[in-house]
């Protein structure tokens, strides 16, 4: 079945996530016939867009997912797990965006970029199980420690990430930007999502009772890492903090060689498919320029105090990075669904 023919729905329309994915789909050649827009009840009405096609934002009920051949979850971790049965009862296949089924039995945990990296394409199956989209922070870097051990073995490796609001969704960003607000004008703060202050402030923990907690993304990143790149690079130590920046992840990667390696060396193996590096400092990578780019910006240095260590500054978009791999995963289905039947 080609993708032309697939008719989508994205649950979770109206979220950030939902919006990228949309964007995706139509900016990516992945132009489905019919692609449905579905969220819960607060959002029921909203305009939506695909491609030049302007639609509403419909409730989520089993006949929305009646002769839908891919749905994606692009809503919060407890809403999929509420509905996504629905569409499994339709028979259609489930590309999860929102981490709620990544603990549900014969999930798959993917990344596309990845696949692609290790020379190991998934496998199209008749009857596929529902596919977990790796998280954003593992994507970046398993791709930039699958690349740095080309030019020589890794000895060790220790990553800080630097988690955006966005992350949280549409309620994240607005906490952040109200709480930035009040701070200025000496106004209490809000503290629904995070229950701590996030503007102007870095954070290795939420206040007590956020979900998921900080430490339990930080797992997430390292479990999908293992799960992605099947023990081929060294899993890095990794450090998750909560930034003050509404989107896009940023990410201090240090990593230190077994032997010497030349800079040049290992700039030539990192920047390929999905890296751009950049040289100059008025370039280096930032949350502000990765905003709306397909690509990982990436900046190379030596350590100043040891001689086989080098300093990876990256920045990614968060939301397009998952929507991408996302999108990618339709491949798969499509080539493993008969055409004109709906499983």
């Amino acid at each position: 079945m080609s993708l032309a023919s697939l008719r989508v729905a994205i649950v979770g329309g109206a979220t950030l996530k939902g919006r990228e994915l949309a964007d995706v789909l139509t900016e990516h050649n992945f132009p489905a016939r019919d692609v449905r827009l579905l969220d819960d009840d607060e959002a029921l009405g909203q305009l939506g867009a695909m491609g030049d096609e302007v639609t509403f934002v419909q409730s989520i009920a089993p006949e929305q997912f009646e002769d839908v051949d891919v749905v994606f979850f692009a809503s919060d971790e407890s809403f999929t797990r509420r509905n996504w049965h629905l569409a499994r009862k339709a028979g259609a296949a489930i590309v999860d965006l929102s981490y709620g089924l990544e603990t549900e039995a014969k999930v798959a945990v993917r990344s596309p970029w990845i696949e692609r990296e290790l020379g190991r394409p998934h496998t199209p199956e008749l009857q596929p199980a529902p596919i977990v989209v790796a998280h954003p922070a593992a994507v970046v870097l398993a791709l930039l420690l699958l690349r740095t051990q080309r030019v020589g073995p890794v000895r060790s490796a220790a990553a800080t990430v630097i988690e955006p609001a966005s992350e949280r969704g549409r309620r994240g960003m607005d906490e952040l930007h109200e709480q930035t607000v009040n701070l200025l004008s000496f106004r209490e703060l809000p503290k629904a999502v995070f229950q701590a202050q996030v503007a102007f402030n870095m954070l290795s923990s939420y206040g007590e009772g956020t979900e998921p907690a900080l430490a339990a993304v930080e797992h997430r990143i390292a479990r999908h890492f293992d799960q992605i790149v099947c023990g081929i690079a060294v899993p890095p130590a990794v450090l998750l903090l909560q930034g003050p920046s509404f989107h896009g992840h940023a990410f201090a990667l240090y990593v230190e060689m077994e032997r010497r390696t030349d800079i040049l060396d290992l700039v030539h193996s990192l920047g390929s498919e999905h890296v751009t590096v950049v040289r100059g400092a008025a370039e280096s990578p930032s949350n502000v320029n990765a905003a709306g780019q397909d690509e990982i910006l990436l900046m190379v240095r030596p350590d100043n105090q040891r001689e086989n260590g080098f300093w990876l500054w990256a920045a990614a978009d968060n939301l397009r990075l998952t929507a991408l791999n996302g999108a990618e995963c339709v491949e798969s289905v499509a080539a493993a669904r008969p055409k004109g039947k709906v499983q």
